[in-house]
Parts: structure tokens; C-alpha cells; sequence
């Protein structure tokens, strides 16, 4: 196979495209709903509000950061189709993924971090994308023009 065939690390550009979509659809829906989101995770009435004015600036606040998963979702995506030019981009997001899995911790709430609602997200975080990461450094080249 020709080296610089976007075909080259099917496999991989395929997980990266999946993995892609749900980080966007979790930045949609985090984005444009705010924390209450658009309930494609859980029913938005999940919360009560205490202080209108407080909640309104958090959850602005939770808007920009759907906002800044939407655009890592995007990088995924984009990665599918360009690996090579991504691959430092990406890792660097993995990164920035595992350190807010360990930070998920500071809750100190161990039967919520391995309950059925966090475990499956937190194992990905912890384990899933240091592999993806290795992943994309060991099938990708620095030096690359492979697209």
C-alpha cells in the first residue's frame, strides 16, 4: 500500500472519527444547553435552581466549555481524514482527557467514580486514551506526509 494512501491505519482513523462524534455530541449538547444540556445524557430537569443569577453565570460558563469539547470532537473528526498533520494536536488532547479523569478524583466520592455512571467515561479517560495516544505516536511518523 502506497504510504501516503489515506487509507494507510484504517483502524485507527476509524476510532478517531467515533471518538470524535462523542466528544462533539457531548459539546453540543454541553454548548447549546448549558448545564442543564440538551438531555442527550440525562433528562435536563436533573437540577434545581437555587440562585437564577449564579446559575446563569456558571452556566455560561459550562456553555464555553461544551463550546471547547465541540471544537476537540472536530479535531478528531478532522484527524480521520488528516492523522499526520494532527498527530502532536491530538495527544496533546488525550492528555488534557486523562489529566481531567484524574482530576475527577478530587471528588473524593469513590463509589460515584466507580459506579455505573462514571466508571465506563473515567476507564476511557484512564486508560483508553494514554493507548490512543500511543496509538497515533507509534503509527504515525513526525516527519510523515502521510495525510
Amino acid at each position: 500500500m502506497d504510504q501516503t494512501s489515506p487509507t494507510r491505519h484504517i483502524a485507527l482513523r476509524i476510532i478517531l472519527l467515533l471518538v470524535g462524534v462523542a466528544i462533539a455530541m457531548i459539546g453540543v449538547s454541553t454548548g447549546f444547553g448549558g448545564i442543564k444540556t440538551l438531555g442527550l445524557q440525562v433528562s435536563p430537569d436533573f437540577i434545581e435552581i437555587a440562585d437564577a443569577e449564579a446559575f446563569a453565570v456558571q452556566d455560561n460558563h459550562a456553555r464555553f466549555l461544551g463550546g471547547f469539547w465541540l471544537g476537540a470532537g472536530l479535531l478528531f473528526i478532522a484527524a480521520g481524514y488528516y492523522l499526520a498533520p494532527l498527530k502532536t494536536v491530538l495527544i496533546a488532547l488525550l492528555s488534557m482527557g486523562f489529566l481531567g479523569g484524574l482530576v475527577r478524583f478530587s471528588a473524593l466520592d469513590m463509589g460515584l467514580l466507580f459506579g455505573p455512571d462514571i466508571f465506563p467515561p473515567l476507564a476511557m479517560e484512564l486508560i483508553g486514551f494514554p493507548l490512543l495516544a500511543f496509538w497515533i505516536h507509534r503509527s504515525v511518523q513526525a516527519d510523515s506526509t502521510d495525510r
